[in-house]
């Protein structure tokens, strides 16, 4: 038996071993070397690869340029125009009312028809009209024979005033008795026509030409004269008109044309601006300015030969106030606004550009009229503008060159409708 078996046995605790021995100083230093070792190691890694990639990105930058497409400044024809939102006016809305009383027993037209003006409408009982004129015919033969018995006395009282027969007093009342009785068959031959126009009230006839509403009133009503709403509503179709609002600050322009005798022309389109519903001409400026909204009113006539333009209906405008001829004109992405104001990236001779500040004038949408900063034949970038700055190094695409070639034939086209926008209008 082993002396811990004895132990164990005997009940007495087993000795403890003994902790480890630590390690040496020597050890303990050289592990502390290893780990600055490593550390100064890593550091110097990290500091060779923050050099190399601050002296890479300068070389990069001026080694790689910029693809864009540019297009030359041309000179050209804008045309000046204002947008407006306007609505068709018709030229007449007629509301048809009776003028005479009575049992409406017809009505001639369907709703929403054409008619033209004298058509047929709806008639009205002529009955009791025909019968006041035939009492007022037999009132005027009545009167009539009064006048001629008159006549006839005064004739003979004529004859015996001159022999002295009878009073001076007789012969002057008989001379105001035929004067009475002409004066009655002058007031029946006025009934009677009084009644003739009752007849041809009866008759209710398209007063204008025009297109008529929804039916207001059906055949075996009572009507009474001006009574509402009235028996239709007429409105013209053709011609018609289109009023719109302008503001204040564009007015000295366009009445400075407007006075001058030139026909402003007027485009209408349709809401949401994709059909061009029809061509007018501006004839009529409003006599005030409207406070509220610093607008002026105008009104243009229009054919609407194709009756396309509806009355009522909301339609967008184009005022064409002017033509500038002659104009330099670049292709409106390539002008830009920021810290300079407005301003476009010039192209140089070493394919680098240069930020050039420019003044603008009128725009449609396609080109912008430049009124100094630039002059006919620079080159402007027009798109990939995103990374430029002022000296960077470009390299126009294949597309870009085209544009530029075709400018001159953009420039002309660019005379067609087209609006200005009211911060390029000044």
């Amino acid at each position: 038996m082993t002396a811990a078996a004895t132990d164990e046995q005997s009940g007495s605790p087993a000795p403890l071993t003994p902790p480890p021995t630590p390690p040496s100083q020597p050890v303990r230093n050289k592990r502390r070397w290893v780990r600055y070792l490593v550390a100064i190691i890593v550091l110097i890694v990290l500091i060779l690869m923050v050099l190399h990639l601050v002296r890479r990105k300068p070389a990069s930058h001026g080694a790689q340029a910029q693809v864009v497409s540019v297009a030359k400044v041309v000179q050209g024809d804008m045309p000046e125009t204002l947008n407006a939102l306007g609505t068709v006016t018709p030229v007449a809305t007629v509301t048809v009312l009776p003028q005479l009383s009575g049992y409406l027993t017809a009505v001639g037209y369907k709703e929403g028809q054409d008619v033209v003006k004298g058509q047929f409408l709806a008639q009205i009982d002529p009955r009791q009209y025909e019968i006041d004129k035939q009492q007022a015919e037999a009132q005027l033969a009545k009167d009539r024979a009064a006048l001629a018995q008159a006549r006839a006395d005064l004739v003979r009282y004529t004859r015996l005033n001159a022999q002295k027969s009878i009073a001076e007093q007789t012969f002057a009342d008989q001379q105001f008795t035929v004067q009475q009785d002409e004066a009655a068959v002058q007031a029946d031959l006025a009934n009677i026509r009084q009644y003739e126009l009752d007849l041809i009230y009866c008759r209710i006839v398209a007063p204008v030409s025009g297109r008529v509403g929804l039916r207001l009133v059906d055949p075996g009503n009572y009507v009474t004269a001006s009574s509402s709403p009235g028996i239709a509503v007429i409105t013209t179709i053709t011609p018609t008109t289109v009023e719109f609002s302008v503001p204040q600050d564009s007015l000295g322009n366009i009445l400075q044309r407007f006075q001058s005798g030139a026909k402003l022309t007027v485009t209408a389109f349709s809401s949401d601006n994709t059909k061009q519903l029809g061509t007018g001409t501006l004839y009529a400026i409003s006599n005030q300015i409207v406070t509220s909204t610093g607008t002026v009113t105008l009104r243009a006539d229009f054919a609407n030969e194709n009756k396309v333009l509806f009355p009522n209906e909301f339609v967008n405008v184009k005022l064409l106030v002017d033509t500038l001829h002659g104009a330099l004109l670049v292709p409106t992405a390539a002008v830009q606004s920021g810290a300079p104001g407005n301003f476009v990236y010039r192209v140089n001779a070493d394919d680098t550009v240069s930020v050039n500040k420019v003044d603008i004038g009128a725009s449609d949408g396609v080109h912008t009229v430049i009124t100094s900063g630039l002059a006919a034949g620079a080159t402007v970038v027009t798109d990939g503008m995103d990374r430029l700055s002022d000296g960077a190094k470009i390299r126009v695409s294949g597309a870009g060159r085209a544009a530029g070639a075709s400018g001159a034939s953009d420039a002309k086209a660019a005379s067609g409708p087209s609006s200005v926008s009211a911060a390029h209008a000044s």
